[in-house]
């Protein structure tokens, strides 16, 4: 496995994967994430392209046997003062193909976000993942990180006055 920054060459096999990423957190809550109709690869890959060219965001892929076994997506998020923090480094996106699945090809994408982050001088480093997903969460405290938040959402059809 060779995990390195994205080229050319790999957008379309990282526009699959964000795909299988927005369908997988739609299946997970239809109501808090968008419709993966709303969020095509193309529309996903311009973002991820757009936010890289400022310096302040990255994707690395694994690559295995010459193809694109997933990707991490980071940045550098500044000083947020709603969210009670100071300058943080953010793993946005983290995707691993079904069948490069269980074989360190996640661990090897956070290390190098991890990595990244360092060499720009980042101390802290957070993320969000999914309540129901308890994979990528044994995966991330294993690595380090912890709780510290629960994101909370009330939809209009369902508030109660």
């Amino acid at each position: 496995m060779i995990v390195r920054p994205a080229a050319e060459d790999d957008w379309r096999s990282v526009g699959a994967l964000a795909e299988l990423l927005v369908q997988t957190h739609y299946s997970f809550d239809r109501e808090r994430f968008v419709h993966p109709d709303t969020l095509r690869a193309d529309a996903y890959v311009a973002r991820l392209r757009d936010e890289i060219v400022g310096g302040l965001a990255m994707v690395y892929v694994a690559e295995i046997d010459g193809g694109v076994a997933g990707y991490v997506f980071a940045g550098i998020e500044p000083e947020n003062w709603k969210e009670l923090r100071r300058e943080a480094g953010y793993i946005h996106d983290l995707v691993v193909s079904d069948a490069h699945r269980r074989r360190g090809v996640a661990r090897a994408l956070v290390a190098s976000a991890l990595d990244w982050f360092d060499a720009r001088g980042v101390a802290r480093v957070m993320l969000w993942t999914a309540p129901s997903n308890s994979g990528a969460q044994a995966l991330f405290r294993s690595v380090g990180f912890r709780p510290t938040m629960i994101e909370m959402t009330l939809d209009a059809t369902r508030r109660s006055r």
